[in-house]
């Protein structure tokens, strides 16, 4: 062999070292390529679990939100363990309707028609608090009935027949009151304030509901400012799944009268006078 030749070959070793170092190199992280994946997920996974209970919250606080039906007030309609989404942004979009099924708040006001044991403890609180969020457990100040009658509504109980009437009408409440009941089991006559909202359970015989709170302020109606939201849907358990639509009856013309639209009316009832007056004044004047 020339001395060219060796050389050449003694030049090599060196190449061919380095090409085997760096195939050892490339291959000592795709050995740990899996754990490294592994890691990052459980490493990722908190902060999933963290956006995607913000984005819950932030649902449930402004659009919607499931609420855990406690007790038989509102039975057949809803039955107990039920849970039903509450529309939030409806009533920033039309007033609330005779018929509806709303959620609202009574905290500092009724009573409960159950009773919860306090949280033994700070975490229990939490899940609690969690659970109560997101439907999974009722909230004690948390109440749904129907809305009967609106601001300015006169609400009676009850005519000839036995029926409850909304300014002088009577509705026909066989749709959704609870099977054997009688429309009320005790005599009120009230005119709903401006403001606020007349509320009965479709279980008569049950519910604690402005029948039972004609003592209190307002005459047993509660604050539109409390109401939370419409019920519109029952989501669990999946064999009762259904919408919760206005009965009927509640469509009645003759229902409208002196309710929502007093204002227009009495609008409508001063402006004719006015323009009968200026006519006249005119036509004297020519």
């Amino acid at each position: 062999m020339t001395s060219e030749s060796q050389e050449y070959g003694a030049s090599r070793r060196p190449v061919e070292d380095e090409v085997d170092v760096v195939a050892e190199e490339t291959q000592m992280p795709a050995k740990g390529g899996k754990n490294e994946k592994k890691g990052s997920f459980w490493k990722e996974l908190p902060v999933l679990v963290v956006v995607a209970l913000v984005l819950a919250l932030i649902i449930k606080t402004f659009v919607v939100q499931a609420f855990y039906i406690p007790s038989e007030s509102m039975e057949n309609t809803l039955l107990k363990n039920d849970r039903v989404l509450v529309n939030k942004l409806v009533y920033h979009t039309r007033d609330i309707e005779r018929g509806d099924v709303v959620v609202f708040s009574g905290v500092d006001s009724w009573d409960g028609e159950f009773q919860l044991e306090e949280p033994s403890n700070p975490v229990a609180g939490f899940f609690r608090w969690v659970g109560t969020a997101f439907g999974i457990v009722p909230g004690e100040k948390d109440y749904i009935k129907r809305v009967i009658g609106v601001g300015g509504d006169h609400v009676k109980c009850c005519d000839t027949k036995g029926r409850i009437t909304v300014n002088g009408t009577p509705i026909d409440e066989e749709s959704y009151l609870y099977p054997g009941n009688v429309p009320s089991d005790r005599f009120f006559d009230i005119t709903v304030p401006p403001g606020r909202l007349w509320v009965m359970g479709d279980h008569r015989s049950v519910s604690l509901d402005s029948r039972s709170h004609t003592g209190d302020p307002g005459g047993g109606s509660i604050p539109e400012s409390q109401v939370i939201g419409r019920a519109f849907v029952i989501v669990w358990p999946f064999n009762r799944m259904t919408t919760l639509s206005i009965p009927d009856t509640f469509a009645q013309p003759s229902l409208q009268a002196l309710g929502g639209s007093a204002p227009l009316v009495a609008g409508f009832t001063l402006a004719v006078p006015l323009v009968l007056v200026r006519r006249r004044w005119l036509g004297r004047k020519r």
